[in-house]
């Protein structure tokens, strides 16, 4: 994993963090036991509301000790948040230099066509359906783990 932060923006991809934006307890118990069933170790920060997420991220309000140069390597994000929604959370991530390769995937129960067109125009990296069947959710999760955690090369700065 790309360790050097650059020299203009200060991001940089040291984190190992896994940030989980979900509201639904019953979804974050579910996503924290298919991580831990596919042994992905990584640590699982959730932020159950937009607004928590982007204070997450910009090391604001509870998080304002958090260096926000230390990006999560990736966030798994819900479609429907509450007190700021996911696009606005999308719009405003991707237009921070800082945080605009954040790697970002919706992973919801919508199967909006709408949802996808625009989490794609914010230019979200993935949108994945959450299947209901709980070894279907578990395939899923082992092909992020294997996909974003193992092939993927991500940026080493910005």
């Amino acid at each position: 994993m790309p360790q050097a932060a650059g020299p203009r923006s200060g991001w940089q991809l040291t984190s190992k963090t896994i940030l989980l934006i979900e509201d639904n307890p019953s979804d974050i118990a579910l996503t924290r036991r298919a991580l831990e069933r596919a042994r992905i170790a990584n640590q699982l920060v959730v932020a159950e509301d937009g607004q928590e997420a982007l204070d997450y991220v910009f090391g604001a309000g509870a998080f304002r000790n958090r260096d926000p140069a230390d990006i999560p390597m990736l966030t798994l994000m819900d479609m429907k948040l509450p007190k700021v929604s996911t696009l606005d959370v999308l719009r405003r991530v991707r237009s921070d230099a800082r945080t605009r390769r954040m790697p970002v995937v919706i992973l919801t129960t919508s199967k909006s066509e709408e949802d996808v067109l625009r989490a794609y125009d914010l230019h979200a990296n993935c949108y994945i359906a959450k299947p209901v069947d709980f070894n279907r959710f578990m395939d899923v999760v082992r092909s992020i783990e294997n996909f974003w955690l193992t092939v993927v090369r991500l940026p080493e700065d910005n």
